[in-house]
């Protein structure tokens, strides 16, 4: 018997081995599987997080791209509108320059229309000074004297009044530069602010 007990210790270690080692192989195997899925969950997590990364990077490209045609458009605009108001600039000094030569023109002609009256004053007062010098009786002098005052009333009242009118006419001439470039200036102003 003793043999019988032998022999079925023999007969049940070899069953206990392979429940050991169907055991052993069915752990190996989930371990396997776990080893399986956690490498599969690691490939996974690392393509997302490269999925990640370059849709980050992506939409970082994009964002500093339309920044930066944004920036463009906006360089654009104002090398526009700088050369405008340079353009303007020199358009306004342009009309100032003619403005000032038409005031010294206009200055010029009145000097010199004030001179030949000076001088023409001068030389009937020289002829009036003769004449009240021949006058024969004191109610020929009182008439050349009151002739001349009369004549010298006539002449400088005309004469004023010719100021007066070139004076007004030299205005119009002297602002008429100005007066268009304002025009010219406040239509390219409305232009800029619609550009900006």
């Amino acid at each position: 018997m003793a043999d019988t007990k032998s022999r079925v210790k023999t007969v049940r270690k070899p069953a206990v081995v392979a429940t050991a080692v169907a055991a052993a192989a069915g752990a190996a195997a989930a371990g396997a599987a776990r080893a399986r899925k956690s490498n599969e969950g690691k490939a996974n997590m690392t393509n997302e997080a490269t999925q990640a990364a370059q849709d980050a990077a992506q939409k970082t490209q994009a964002f500093f791209a339309d920044v930066n045609d944004r920036a463009k458009v906006a360089a654009d605009k104002t090398q526009k509108i700088v050369e405008e108001l340079t353009d303007l600039a020199r358009g306004n000094v342009e009309a100032l320059v003619a403005s000032s030569k038409v005031a010294a023109k206009g200055a010029e002609a009145l000097g010199q229309d004030a001179a030949e009256y000076g001088r023409k004053r001068f030389e009937e007062a020289s002829a009036t000074l003769r004449s009240l010098s021949e006058a024969k009786t004191p109610a020929d002098f009182f008439r050349l004297q009151s002739e001349f005052a009369k004549s010298a009333f006539d002449s400088f009242v005309a004469e004023s009044a010719k100021v007066s009118e070139t004076m007004v006419k030299l205005a119009g001439d002297v602002a008429e530069p100005i007066t268009s470039r304002y025009s010219v200036a406040a239509d390219r102003m409305k232009g800029l602010a619609t550009v900006a």
